[in-house]
C-alpha cells in the first residue's frame, strides 16, 4: 500500500523572532502576495500566511535559523519581469544551472531563505 498524495498544501519558511513586520513588507509589499487575515480561526502567535495560487506560504519566527539550500520553487508567468522587480529592490539574483524545460533563478529573502522562481518553456 502506498500513500496517495493529492497536492502540496503549504510551505513554511522561518524568520528570526521580531522580524514579522519586515516579512510583511517583503512578502506582501515587494512580492505582492495576498496575506490571509480572516480565516475564521486564530493563527499561532506571530504567524503570517499568504495565498499563492492553490497553496499557502506560512511564515513563522524561529530562534535557530541556518542558511540552507532548502527552498520552495514557484512558477511565475514572466521570469524576466520578476527579475526586474527583484533587482529594483536590490535583491541579488543567482542564475541556477540550466534545466531543459524551464528557465529559473533563485534569490534569498531578507531572512536568508532561498526562493526559486521558474518559468516553463513551451
Amino acid at each position: 500500500m502506498n500513500i496517495k498524495f493529492k497536492r502540496l498544501d503549504h510551505i513554511m519558511l522561518c524568520i528570526p523572532p521580531g522580524t514579522e513586520q519586515q516579512a510583511r513588507e517583503f512578502y506582501g509589499g515587494v512580492l505582492g502576495l495576498e496575506e490571509l487575515t480572516d480565516l475564521g480561526y486564530p493563527l499561532p502567535h506571530g504567524a503570517i500566511w499568504y495565498q499563492i495560487g492553490d497553496i499557502q506560504l506560512h511564515i513563522r519566527a524561529e530562534d535557530v535559523h541556518a542558511i540552507s539550500q532548502r527552498h520552495p520553487a514557484f512558477e511565475v508567468d514572466n521570469l524576466e519581469e520578476a527579475r526586474a522587480l527583484l533587482e529594483k529592490h536590490s535583491i541579488t539574483i543567482k542564475n541556477d544551472s540550466k534545466i531543459p524545460d524551464r528557465n529559473r533563478f533563485s534569490f534569498r529573502d531578507p531572512f536568508g531563505n532561498r526562493i526559486e522562481l521558474i518559468e516553463m518553456i513551451a
